[in-house]
């Protein structure tokens, strides 16, 4: 993993501080949740000058958020960006960037296995607008290559991949989309702002699902995109006239899970890493994805790009999705769940989590065992982890054949 230096050192201070001693209002410690729809003036021109945003201030909750802006400021400097803007979820922060940047006869270009419910929006959404997807094995970056220099308008990447954990080289792909004058949209959910900045590596936007590593509670929802302030603002637009707006309950929510990424980021980097070698060596386990091992594929370009490995990590039981019935109900510090990043360790496979809109052939095609288990370690004590997986693996033992 590339050394911290400089203004990784100060990320820490950044996730506490960052966006928030402007709004912290008479005195208070802490960023207001502003519950207002609307917010008013007494002068009409001034009330003119914010509508049209030539002036700060806020219009109507639909627009913009004293509450939601703090968010938004506090990943753009993680991210270290111009500019970023929120939405209601992490899907519509996708979809919003793809119907933003797309329209009928462009072409995009991205790979296989992307998360289930961006893989439906290019399998079932885009071509019902007549725009041409083009999906390439993630692995092979020279067909990705290949793929862009025929001409592209959006360039899609998510590294590393849900769930198999494939690392793609953002800064080689990047430089092959700018020679067609690509827009390189990457998904930076796994990796989150503490491991990882793909706009210093050639990206044009940055995305999260802010539901996982940045809230990192399971009791928020919510999307945002970073970028240019150009593109942002456009992203902005969609997403102010077609409504998926974050709620300010929502966002006060994010902000006070974000306090604590780098320390919760340190903890999960660290666990998993350790939890991956050793279920890497265990007879019953057939293959650990995890880009932190040094045989997985991609460990030259994640140890390249990456300051850490995530907290992130699949495993293949021997004995399929027979095993799976029995070793997931053994654990007892996981929850069996559809989610990832919140502090508590999740689990559960992609047949009924990130895949669920997938058939099994879909899956298959990704390169998703049925027998796959994606897992989310949280914050508990490594060694507990350990010892709940040893257990519940030593229950599983009869059907891993």
């Amino acid at each position: 993993m590339k050394e911290l230096r400089g203004w990784e050192r100060m990320i820490g201070t950044q996730t506490v501080w960052g966006g928030e001693e402007e709004y912290l209002l008479q005195g208070s410690t802490q960023v207001p949740v502003v519950h207002s729809v609307s917010f008013g003036y007494k002068d009409i021109d001034e009330w003119h000058e914010v509508a049209l945003g030539k002036r700060e201030g806020h219009i109507y909750g639909r627009n913009t958020n004293p509450t939601v802006h703090v968010f938004e400021e506090k990943v753009r400097l993680l991210e270290k960006a111009e500019a970023a803007t929120s939405f209601a979820t992490g899907m519509a922060a996708i979809s919003g960037t793809l119907f933003t940047l797309l329209s009928p006869g462009d072409r995009v270009v991205s790979i296989k296995d992307t998360y289930g419910g961006t893989h439906q929006i290019f399998r079932e959404f885009l071509p019902r607008f007549h725009i041409d997807v083009k999906l390439t094995e993630t692995h092979d970056h020279e067909a990705l290559e290949e793929e862009i220099a025929k001409g592209c308008q959006v360039l899609y990447l998510e590294t590393p991949t849900n769930p198999t954990l494939k690392v793609l080289d953002i800064a080689r792909l990047s430089r092959a989309a700018k020679k067609v004058g690509a827009t390189v949209v990457v998904d930076n959910t796994f990796a989150t702002p503490i491991n990882q900045h793909p706009l210093g590596l050639g990206a044009d936007l940055v995305i999260h699902s802010a539901t996982k590593f940045l809230g990192g509670h399971a009791d928020a929802l919510g999307g945002v995109v970073c970028g240019s302030e150009e593109l942002v603002k456009k992203i902005y637009h969609y997403r102010e006239i077609n409504g998926a707006t974050l709620d300010p309950m929502a966002a006060y929510l994010l902000l006070r899970g974000m306090k604590t990424l780098h320390l919760r980021i340190r903890q999960q980097n660290q666990s998993a890493l350790r939890i991956a070698h050793i279920l890497s060596q265990h007879p019953l386990i057939d293959a650990v994805y995890y880009p932190g091992l040094p045989d997985h594929p991609h460990h030259d370009i994640a140890v390249k790009q990456m300051s850490g490995f995530g907290g992130v990590m699949s495993f293949a039981l021997k004995g399929g999705i027979t095993a799976i019935r029995r070793f997931l109900p053994q654990l007892t510090h996981a929850h069996c769940a559809a989610n990832l990043g919140a502090v508590e360790t999740v689990a559960g496979p992609p047949r009924t989590t990130s895949h669920v809109e997938c058939t099994e052939e879909e899956r298959r095609e990704m390169g998703i065992p049925e027998g796959l288990i994606r897992y989310s370690v949280g914050i508990e004590e490594t060694e507990d982890l350990l010892q709940d997986l040893t257990q519940a693996l030593e229950l599983t033992g009869d059907v891993c054949s």
